[in-house]
């Protein structure tokens, strides 16, 4: 298990580029598989998850080419359906949460496909029945082995249906969208997520051959087609790298520049952090964070105390609560933050309040931040990270500290956060990794 050994109070500068985004990686591998030819995809993200995911294709049958450092080509001409019985993919598709979305193309394409129960981190209970309700209603029919914690499904004709998801799933809507493309017939997905991963999906689907129409909104049509063809495709650049990268240069009082953001798709992210006071300025595709000693919380209009809640798209993402909560415990004012969607996020509260932040934790859903304003610094302790937003947030609280801190299990951040360390050193930081 690997630890960062890291220096706090230390101002940083520079510019840093955020990765490609990881949620949209996790949909756009998957989505290969419904082609034999040829797809290229771009800003590909050298994180875990993602090499993982790659590394799974590859043992399918995928034609795996890396054509340049985030550059790759995707060629699923002859998959081995045989390899979903072996240990080999039970033991990797487990390990990783986004192996769920291999369903939607396998169904669409072969027919069939079973799948071990997938892991993730751990947040909370994400069901995953809105992927099979789903799938069900575009005829397929699946069972689950609670012995082997197999899912086994028969999608051997597959039919376009109205399908109104219980949840606004981001994986749920894109797995019911690509099993839906050559589906016979037209499918109408409603509450559908909207985000702008799921919308980069749809487009590249499009390009490929299929028939979708309503991106960006929650209703979206599907007319089904016979077969996808090849396609090139460039991730976007990762929002949530974008917003902790905010929060970072708040917390150490540092000036940096974010570059080529995306401005056009981070919805409210930027106007969030302004809420909490911090500073910034649009300069083309960059966003600059000017150094910044003190920030102050807004408050509601009536004078009431701001709150900060996830929503889905538009609204504000949970990944980035953890951020907004460590970056309100230095800030001048009181926030409630109010995590909705997952219950045991705000979990790792308990170490910001030993390194003296003033937080109450009021259920497994809401904490009351009360800002220090940086009358008391965080002191440095050790820590271990939960899980990989949770890492990153408590990575930018040590960097902020006084003294030093140590954070065990780290590979918890490596499965978001590409070369998170030396991308750090690079602004000035005082990060070492110890194996």
């Amino acid at each position: 298990m690997a630890s960062f050994k890291i220096t706090g109070g230390v101002k940083l500068s520079g510019e840093i580029t955020p990765q490609g985004a990881k949620n949209e990686a996790l949909q756009i591998l998957c989505a290969v598989l419904l082609t034999p030819e040829t797809v290229t995809i771009h800003k590909v993200p050298n994180i875990v998850d993602v090499v993982k995911l790659i590394d799974l294709l590859s043992d399918l049958g995928v034609e795996v080419t890396q054509i340049g450092e985030e550059s790759y080509e995707f060629k699923a001409q002859n998959i081995n359906l045989d390899f979903f019985g072996t240990e080999a993919y039970t033991k990797k598709a487990a390990s990783l949460r986004g192996s769920i979305m291999l369903l939607g193309p396998l169904l669409s394409r072969f027919g069939k496909a079973m799948i071990p129960k997938p892991g993730g981190d751990k947040i909370g209970r994400r069901r995953l029945d809105t992927h099979f309700i789903g799938f069900e209603k575009l005829g397929a029919k699946f069972l689950f082995d609670s012995k082997s914690s197999y899912y086994h499904i028969d999608a051997s004709s597959l039919k376009g249906a109205y399908i109104h998801l219980d949840e606004a799933s981001v994986t749920g809507t894109a797995n019911v969208v690509m099993a839906a493309c050559m589906a016979e017939g037209k499918t109408t997905i409603y509450n559908a997520a909207c985000e702008p991963y799921l919308q980069q999906l749809c487009k590249m689907l499009n390009r490929m051959g299929a028939k979708i129409t309503g991106i960006g909104s929650n209703l979206l049509y599907i007319e089904g087609v016979e077969k996808l063809k090849g396609t090139e495709h460039t991730m976007l650049p990762d929002m949530i790298e974008i917003g902790s990268f905010i929060g970072l240069a708040a917390m150490t009082q540092s000036e940096i520049t974010i570059k080529n953001v995306g401005l056009e798709h981070l919805g409210i992210i930027p106007d969030t952090f302004k809420r909490l006071g911090i500073k910034m300025e649009f300069r083309g595709d960059d966003i600059f964070i000017p150094a910044q000693t003190n920030y102050q919380i807004e408050t509601f209009i009536d004078g009431s105390i701001m709150t900060i809640a996830d929503a889905i798209w538009p609204g504000f993402t949970p990944d980035l609560l953890s951020i907004v909560l460590v970056v309100a415990t230095q800030a001048k004012g009181t926030v409630l933050v109010h995590q909705k969607m997952f219950e045991s996020r705000l979990f790792f509260v308990d170490k910001l309040i030993d390194m003296g932040a003033q937080i109450i934790l009021c259920d497994p859903h809401r904490a009351t931040v009360i800002g220090l304003n940086r009358q008391i610094n965080l002191r440095g302790i050790s820590m271990t990270s939960p899980d990989i937003r949770a890492g990153v947030s408590l990575l930018i609280a040590a960097l902020s500290a006084d003294g030093e801190s140590t954070i065990h299990n780290v590979e918890q951040i490596d499965r978001g956060y590409q070369n998170i360390d030396t991308r750090l050193k690079a602004l000035g930081a005082k990060i070492e990794r110890i194996d």
